[in-house]
């Protein structure tokens, strides 16, 4: 006799605090670990792929980094079996938004000094891309964070950002003072010789106009190299 494969147990039967939604409103969100979190925003599934499934497929997307699965796209979440667009677009906005939260954070400091005070946002904002990318954050007389902006996205290994540009956002902003940051894809943290001239343009030119560079942080899977803090800036 051919046994027939057992049937997928639904979300729904499984034991009340099983149930990811459930859970979270009975214990709050810090009780669920990522792939239910992720399975609350899915609410369903198909009928042959869970909504379970498919939040362990987001996060294998993102080798369960979750810093890469920030940067995860619509074209990418629909690779994944029974992922429409309109599930991809709710878990785009839903990271888009934690992003924002990190934002807000580092906007709403009262002060950021140095290069160990940005390093941790930079490196957050830039982490997973694969193409080098060029930011700037702004602040005012206080030292406090007004803007942050991505100023140029290159090829594997290099991205030209124009100093005039840096400097006309700084100028629109009504900044005092400048934490350029870019990353390195291929995970090398040292400074080239074409990023310290850089560098030094960017220090040149805001000192003219009354503006200091405050640090240039470089950013890659091996953590960040801070101007200001290796002195040579």
């Amino acid at each position: 006799m051919q046994l027939l494969p057992p049937e997928k147990i639904r979300v729904p039967d499984w034991e009340i605090d099983a149930q990811p939604r459930e859970k979270l409103l009975r214990k709050g969100p810090a009780a669920l670990c990522a792939t239910e979190l992720l399975a609350v925003i899915l609410n369903t599934g198909t009928p042959d792929n869970s909504i379970m499934d498919m939040a362990r497929s987001i996060l294998a997307l993102a080798d369960n980094d979750l810093t890469r699965l920030g940067n995860l796209t619509v074209k990418d979440l629909t690779r994944i079996k029974g992922m429409g667009r309109a599930k991809a677009a709710m878990i785009t906005a839903a990271l888009e938004l934690g992003k924002r939260k990190i934002t807000d954070h580092i906007l709403n400091q009262p002060t950021i000094r140095q290069g160990g005070d940005a390093a941790r946002y930079i490196r957050q904002q830039l982490h997973g891309n694969k193409q080098e990318v060029f930011a700037a954050i702004f602040l005012n007389a206080a030292g406090k964070a007004t803007k942050f902006c991505i100023l140029s996205q290159g090829g594997l290994t290099s991205t030209t950002a124009d100093p005039r540009i840096i400097i006309k956002k700084a100028l629109e902003e009504n900044a005092i003072s400048i934490i350029l940051g870019h990353n390195h894809p291929s995970g090398e943290l040292r400074p080239s010789k074409p990023d310290k001239e850089f560098t030094q343009k960017i220090k040149e030119g805001a000192r003219l106009l009354d503006m200091n560079l405050l640090d240039h942080i470089i950013v890659s899977e091996k953590g960040y190299f801070s101007f200001s803090d290796e002195g040579i800036l």
